[in-house]
């Protein structure tokens, strides 16, 4: 998905974003993507109807751990399912984000 999701950032054009770019020197926690330069990121949760790490206890509670990190730190997180990836929705809502 996240393949996917970069070659839409392509076709439409948009700045290139940073890959796995790190936010927190301490948790070391990353986004997917993100353009640091207008604090927006993009994490594309996989797994959503698979029972994949993201919907799993666990790993919800960190993932809600990390992202209210990143809001405190001044970060705006689009979080984006598989599907919204395939559809186009997750690029279209980026693109309104950046411009």
């Amino acid at each position: 998905m996240e393949e996917t999701f970069a070659l839409h950032v392509r076709a439409e054009k948009l700045p290139a974003p940073v890959r796995e770019h790190q936010f927190d020197s301490v948790r070391r926690w990353r986004f997917d993507f993100a353009w640091p330069d207008v604090r927006l990121a993009v994490e594309v949760e996989g797994g959503t109807w698979t029972g994949g790490r993201h919907t799993r206890g666990s790993g919800y509670a960190a993932d809600c751990e990390k992202y209210n990190a990143a809001a405190l730190a001044g970060w705006r997180v689009l979080r984006f399912p598989g599907d919204a990836v395939n559809s186009g929705a997750a690029i279209a809502t980026v693109v309104k984000a950046l411009r």
